[in-house]
């Protein structure tokens, strides 16, 4: 392009386009576009992840809790524990057996599965007893 003087003058790609959809072109579009669905997947699997091993965390503390129920029932004629604080106080297990998101589990004696034996859950993530999504 000349200028009035007839001198060329050079424009540098950031000085020809001007505002903000200069600024983000096409390619760039697709680029930041591609980025944030990479980003929002992303996020998406850690999410599930996270949910998965908190499942996994609270089906290895029920497993724990059982196996230290039948053990107490095992010393005591096959009665079943009043409450969970009884397995401490026995020496069954070091603390109360909590879900992985910090609730108590349930101990159901007799069992629901299991007349003569006991069933252990968790409340799951939303803490409703009997929700859809208690882990057992």
């Amino acid at each position: 392009m000349a200028d009035v003087r007839g001198e060329p003058r050079v424009f540098f790609p950031w000085e020809k386009r001007r505002g903000l959809r200069s600024l983000f072109g096409r390619a760039r579009a697709r680029q930041a576009l591609l980025v944030t669905v990479v980003v929002v997947l992303f996020l998406i699997l850690r999410a599930r992840e996270r949910q998965a091993a908190q499942v996994r965390a609270t089906r290895a503390e029920i497993t724990t809790t059982m196996l230290a129920i039948s053990a107490f029932r095992a010393d005591h004629d096959k009665a079943c524990p009043a409450a969970l604080g009884d397995l401490v106080v026995a020496g069954y297990l070091r603390a109360v057996p909590r879900d992985a998101w910090g609730k108590p589990l349930r101990v159901t004696c007799p069992g629901r599965r299991d007349p003569a034996g006991f069933d252990v859950s968790s409340d799951g993530p939303d803490g409703e007893p009997g929700g859809t999504d208690r882990v057992e």
